[in-house]
């Protein structure tokens, strides 16, 4: 399972023109599932999330988490994350999970991160073409491997 992060100020995602979910301040993850991925990469994907250490404390370094902040997350799924770039001129996606099973997936990460995360957790529309808006906060992009 892949995660691409971004702390930002605001952001939401759009279907057919209607917003689907929108959060302000906290963090925007971009999730690709894998083929293999199960209950071990969803807790720990979920954990890194809410803990992972990218707002600044009172001292302007990143020592805060999204749990210290009580901001909010939005996941949007997005199979392109995993997709094989290593060669030639086109993306292949024999490194992305099937559709049914990063389906599975995705909204098994949902559950685990709205159990431990009351704050708020935010989600695109699995299979959509989804429009992304936000405002990348510093910018902070991090990729996160489970």
């Amino acid at each position: 399972m892949l995660a691409l992060i971004q702390r930002v100020s605001s952001a939401s995602v759009a279907v057919d023109g209607q917003t689907v979910g929108a959060i302000g301040p906290g963090l925007l993850a971009l999730v690709g599932v894998q083929p293999g991925d199960a209950e071990p990469q969803f807790q720990r994907m979920a954990q890194r999330l809410i803990g992972y250490r990218i707002f600044a404390d009172d001292h302007g370094k990143m020592n805060c988490s999204l749990a210290n902040i009580g901001g909010k997350l939005l996941l949007v799924s997005q199979f392109t994350l995993a997709a094989d770039t290593r060669s030639g001129m086109r993306p292949g996606f024999s490194t992305a999970a099937a559709p049914a099973d990063a389906e599975r997936g995705f909204d098994r990460l949902v559950a685990i991160c709205r159990e431990i995360h009351p704050p708020g957790v935010e989600i695109g529309r699995f299979g959509a073409h989804m429009v992304v808006s936000l405002v990348n906060d510093g910018p902070v992009t991090f990729l996160l491997q489970s």
